[in-house]
């Protein structure tokens, strides 16, 4: 007898948001906002497109920007 073969699901493929091309400092605060959502989380790295070790620089800028105020830490701008 043959096996049957599993159906697999087809994938859900995330939008990329552009990858930014500014200087990734606290002190750009504006432009830091536009890797964060709605919800002030930081945009995951399959959905940015980001390697990881610009996902790990921009996490840390964007939690200083939130420390100094400049980046709410919920909610929106």
């Amino acid at each position: 007898m043959a096996k049957k073969q599993k159906r697999t699901k087809p994938r859900f493929i995330l939008p990329r948001v552009a990858p930014f091309d500014f200087e990734v400092t606290y002190k750009n605060f504006e432009e830091l906002g536009k890797i964060v959502n709605d919800r002030a989380r930081i945009i995951g790295r399959k959905r940015s497109g980001l390697s990881a070790k610009e996902q790990r620089l921009v996490s840390r800028e964007v939690k200083r920007a939130r420390h100094l105020g400049l980046l709410p830490f919920k909610g929106n701008m």
